[in-house]
């Protein structure tokens, strides 16, 4: 492996890393976890795919290790090979000294996609490990284990609940549970808590963290978020992708993260040591970045200025009593006092109680707040998905009356259709609010977006061949496509990794420059929120949840996240957000 980018190396270190190896394990050392020139491709002949190409790691008992890198690099591929999912092409796969043949209770394994049992409660889904692994251990110890470890990320409310029952996030945390639960040597976690909110992400962060220390596992953390990382890893290691369809991906150089511990978010913020690793790491994934997509330059369809018909300058005629009022940019949007009321066993609960705003047209606003507070209630109720108990919405001067294509969404879940390709998935859109379009037209806004969005080898490939981060992809590029009144996003990027959620937020911010998009975006990533937003809306907790504060992002524009890091008040903006949902916690 490369030398850190952080750390002075001693003599003995030196000869230990001239050597191949880690600089923080000496050459006799036995490692939970190596890897030994491990090569790993899909598919056969000309349809073969390498995905990692001669790939060298290895990991100290005990250590924490954080790995990033592009969607499509291998980051999957690589906790399947560790887990015994899967089997090499080439090279080894070491766990505990021994050669990794299948599936082992010294592993345990949390997948970004959460695979629960739908017919079973929180307690049995989390029980199946704990009675596979300890069914010799007398059965009030085995419970007790199972309602330690729901406690832990705090489910003990819902421990009779089915997975039907739970939110996204919520399931999610069962599983982190019952991997836990089984008390594994090797932890590997691939992105568990990416569909997390900020503050149960962070309190599941430390929780994860408490029980490494404690416990003494060796964990191997696949994260898309570089302050997860920082907060809780001793190494950052990027995979760098090869050529596409050539040559499979390898590990960049790693990053050594020497903070002190325990590492408090807040007082980080304040920080020089940490502020500096934060730039280094940043820097170096946003110049892999631009290195991706140096290679797509040139290969964007350009756009003619099509008019779709959900604006009415592509209306011929209006009959005069359809005569709408002169457009108000300062209230283009609208919340006018809106409630949500859902039907409980014990009554009706109003999650959302009076949210109230005005968005300005072309203004960008991000909405930000705990889980359960009614972000993504208020995003449906203004896609029209989701009806109004109390108050009225107004989008361009017409209240909101149900869906329309005047709105484009993308939710943090892709939802396309899986037989068709990506291009025809696009295509269900443009056809619809493009229709005096050529067909060559209605192609090239369909190509343009799905090459903006960097999937300009893929837009053949039917959806249910893409991978999740590409198909968020698509539902990203099929929403721009749109060209809509009102761009509405439901922490789109929160399921795809760094690399990919940056590449799409710069995509995000182009085309929102160029069309003058009213966008508002539900996001629990105060960095996000502060990148793209000219207001940020803080939402107090739920139930009865509404409008708390809203802070106006002057940061100057364009952004970039590279300018964003050194602006003198980004940290100042960052704290007043930190602040806000701390206070709400603590409430």
């Amino acid at each position: 492996m490369a030398a850190p980018m952080r750390k002075t190396l001693a003599p003995q270190d030196a000869a230990v890393l001239a050597a191949g190896d880690s600089p923080l394990i000496p050459a006799d050392a036995s490692a939970r976890v190596e890897l030994r020139k491990v090569s790993k491709s899909y598919g056969e002949g000309a349809h073969r795919a390498p995905v990692l190409e001669n790939a060298d790691l290895r990991i100290a008992d005990g250590e924490f290790v954080a790995i990033v890198g592009f969607s499509g690099t291998g980051k999957t591929t690589l906790i399947s090979l560790i887990a015994g999912l899967i089997q090499a092409d080439s090279g080894s796969v070491m766990a505990n000294g021994q050669p990794v043949t299948g599936p082992g209770a010294d592993r345990g394994v949390v997948f970004q996609s959460y695979s629960l049992m739908p017919w079973m409660t929180v307690r049995e889904n989390v029980a199946l490990a704990v009675d596979q692994v300890f069914r010799d251990h007398p059965r009030a110890e085995r419970r007790a284990r199972v309602e330690k470890y729901v406690d832990m990320v705090g489910l003990t409310p819902a421990m009779g609940k089915r997975p039907a029952e739970l939110s996204g996030g919520m399931r999610q945390r069962v599983s982190v549970a019952r991997a836990l639960a089984a008390s594994p040597d090797i932890l590997l976690l691939d992105e568990p808590l990416s569909a997390l909110d900020a503050l149960t992400r962070a309190k599941l962060q430390d929780e994860i963290v408490q029980i490494w220390e404690r416990e003494k596992k060796t964990v191997v953390l696949i994260t898309n978020d570089v302050d997860e990382g920082i907060i809780m890893a001793d190494r950052i290691i990027p995979l760098n992708p090869g050529q596409p369809g050539v040559s499979g991906s390898t590990f960049g150089p790693e990053f050594v993260v020497d903070l002190p511990r325990p590492r408090d978010r807040r007082a980080m913020n304040h920080d020089p040591a940490f502020i500096h690793i934060r730039k280094e790491v940043t820097e170096y994934l946003m110049a892999a970045s631009a290195r991706r997509s140096a290679a797509d330059t040139g290969k964007v369809v350009p756009l003619k200025g099509l008019v779709p018909n959900t604006r009415e300058d592509a209306v011929e005629t209006l009959p005069s009593a359809q005569t709408r009022p002169p457009v108000q940019p300062e209230r283009y949007v609208e919340f006018s006092q809106i409630s949500k009321i859902y039907p409980t066993r014990k009554g009706p609960v109003k999650v959302v109680d009076g949210f109230d705003l005005k968005i300005h047209q072309g203004e960008f606003i991000s909405v930000i707040g705990h889980s359960g507070c009614g972000k993504s209630t208020v995003l449906s109720m203004m896609a029209g998905l989701n009806a109004i108990s109390e108050g009225v919405i107004v989008l361009d001067g017409k209240e909101i009356d149900g869906a329309g294509p005047d709105r484009g969404i993308v939710f943090q879940a892709p939802s396309l259709v899986p037989w068709l390709t990506a291009f025809e998935n696009v295509m269900l859109g443009v056809n619809q609010v493009f229709p005096k379009a050529t067909a060559e037209e209605r192609a090239q806004i369909a190509e343009h977006y799905l090459q903006r969005v960097g999937l300009s080898g893929d837009l053949h490939k039917r959806a249910a061949e893409l991978s999740n981060g590409m198909k968020q992809r698509v539902g990203i590029a099929r929403a721009f496509a749109l060209s809509p009144k009102l761009l509405l996003l439901d922490e789109p990027f929160g399921m795809l990794d760094s690399l990919t959620r940056w590449d799409l937020q710069e995509v995000l911010m182009e085309v929102w420059a160029r069309t003058k998009l009213t966008a508002m975006m539900v996001t629990h990533d105060v960095d996000e929120a502060l990148l793209l937003a000219d207001r940020v809306v803080m939402m107090t907790n739920g139930p009865n949840a509404r409008v708390g504060k809203i802070l106006d992002v002057t940061l100057p524009r364009p952004r970039s996240r590279k300018a964003l890091l050194e602006h003198p008040d980004y940290y100042r903006l960052r704290e007043e957000l930190l602040q806000f949902l701390a206070e709400c916690d603590r409430h």
